[in-house]
């Protein structure tokens, strides 16, 4: 549909002349808004100041507090350090018919290492030693029947004597029991091993296994084949304690 002439708008643009009324109204909206935001703003701006005082206020008034009102240090450690027990005491009450329990205690032996006699070097090492070596009990009965032995066999005070403190023929090179060994401590070796060997020595085995009483060995000792003379049945044995001496080193070298 064509528009008649008459009706086409003007190409230039014209002006209301309520224009400058209407812009005059907004910059009088503008105006008052602005006036009355501005209002709200100073009005929170006051709140935050007034809280930020009061907290300083607050922190100030804590910091000038008297010493007084706040706990001590030494008042917090009293109250930590110890002290005698409060409360009621603890006590025990013992019945007067009460009897002790009876403890079973298990007897216990010790052994000492070869080594340790060999460096300890006396004639009661050597008697230990050859107990040792022969697996038999190193207790004071077996030890005192030894130490006797010894010394009815070489005397006390050179029982180290050729190196062959009982006189044992065996493996010693002398078949009268006049032999020799190089050592004190390959002494003990035969020595226990010629006991643990011959039949004619199964009472002192049995002896010396059981550390029987120095009595029951001692007399199997007199009635084996060991010594010629049996000891004259006990008559030529002393059963007096036997003095410790110490060999001279270089019979255990």
């Amino acid at each position: 549909m064509t528009t008649p002439p008459n009706e086409l708008r003007p190409r230039g643009r014209r002006r209301s002349r309520a224009a400058p009324a209407a812009a005059q109204a907004a910059t009088a909206s503008k105006t008052s808004a602005v006036g009355t935001i501005r209002p709200a703003r100073a009005a929170r701006h006051g709140m935050v100041v007034f809280a930020m005082s009061a907290s300083f206020a607050l922190l100030a008034g804590a910091a000038l507090a008297p010493a007084a009102l706040l706990p001590s240090t030494a008042t917090a450690v009293g109250e930590l350090a110890p002290g005698p027990a409060r409360g009621p005491g603890q006590s025990l009450s013992v019945l007067g018919d009460s009897t002790p329990l009876a403890i079973d205690r298990d007897d216990f032996t010790y052994t000492t290492g070869k080594q340790s006699l060999i460096a300890g070097g006396t004639n009661y090492d050597w008697a230990k030693l050859v107990l040792l070596d022969a697996g038999w009990p190193v207790t004071d009965s077996n030890v005192a029947v030894m130490t006797r032995w010894m010394r009815q066999e070489n005397g006390p005070d050179d029982w180290w004597n050729r190196n062959n403190p009982l006189n044992n023929g065996y493996g010693s090179g002398g078949g009268s029991g006049l032999g020799s060994y190089d050592t004190l401590a390959t002494a003990a070796a035969m020595a226990a091993e010629t006991l643990q060997t011959y039949s004619g020595y199964v009472d002192i085995r049995a002896g010396f296994a059981a550390s029987a009483p120095t009595g029951q060995i001692e007399a199997a000792i007199w009635a084996s084949p060991w010594a010629t003379s049996h000891y004259g049945n006990g008559s030529h044995w002393s059963q007096t304690p036997v003095p410790v001496i110490t060999a001279p080193a270089e019979a255990w070298r």
